[in-house]
């Protein structure tokens, strides 16, 4: 496996102006990559973060799948996004209240 984990962030934009792009995906996928590199987690045989088209779970968007645990998020803020981070990446712990 070339990653541990690797989180992906739904960044899509539908013509509807609706989407996980337009609910913060792009900015909590800058958020996340910020962070996972500032905790020397990132890269080969570590973590990522990646951006994503339609993930297909608008109605819980904005949304995040961690792999290969299969484990889907939605979150509010740059707090969520780090929780995420800190506990499912690095301490292998659901974030059961921002688990969908």
């Amino acid at each position: 496996m070339f990653y541990t984990r690797h989180l992906f962030f739904c960044t899509n934009k539908k013509a509807d102006e609706t989407g996980c792009g337009f609910l913060g995906g792009e900015e909590a996928f800058v958020i996340a990559k910020k962070h996972i590199q500032a905790l020397a987690i990132w890269g080969e045989g570590k973590c990522r973060a990646s951006k994503s088209g339609c993930l297909g779970r608008c109605e819980s968007g904005p949304v995040c799948v961690v792999y290969p645990d299969g484990c889907w998020y939605t979150y509010v803020d740059e707090a969520d996004i780090k929780e995420i981070i800190n506990e499912h990446l690095v301490l292998g712990r659901q974030v059961e209240r921002l688990r969908i």
